[in-house]
């Protein structure tokens, strides 16, 4: 096969055509009104029952402004909780893993906005986090 050098024209022609390619579709750079974002991601290690449970709230309220499908909330399995010392504090709720899913289905108004509440699967958090499912509104 024999190559033919390519003239100072076809090379500015080029040159002209990478700088703006108008007929080539830049999926990455479509973002509609209607394109939702797929996760959402927080760690609420460090947290008290009573600020994470505001904390969650106010970040529900925040992905489904912002058009998420998904909320990743880490929240430790509560091994290193100290709520067993504590007689007034159930053994389970006394833990965020347990608490605020509670706190989130307890909560009228939240619930209007998730459509499920599961554990993470092992690659994101397994026992440690869980997935809240959101409504497109």
């Amino acid at each position: 096969m024999i190559k033919k050098k390519a003239s100072q024209e076809d090379k500015k022609i080029w040159e002209d055509y990478i700088k703006n390619p108008t007929d080539i579709y830049d999926k990455d750079n479509d973002f509609s009104s209607k394109q939702r974002k797929e996760r959402y991601k927080f760690d609420l290690h460090g947290f008290t029952l009573d600020d994470a449970n505001h904390k969650v709230k106010e970040l529900i309220e925040h992905c489904v402004k912002n058009k998420y499908k998904e909320l990743l909330l880490i929240t430790g399995k509560g091994m290193h909780s100290t709520s067993d010392n504590d007689a007034f504090i159930s053994k389970e709720l006394g833990k965020l893993k347990y608490s605020v899913p509670e706190f989130i289905k307890t909560s009228s108004e939240l619930c209007q906005l998730i459509i499920s509440i599961n554990d993470a699967e092992k690659k994101d958090g397994g026992e440690g986090a869980i997935v809240i499912k959101l409504k497109n509104l």
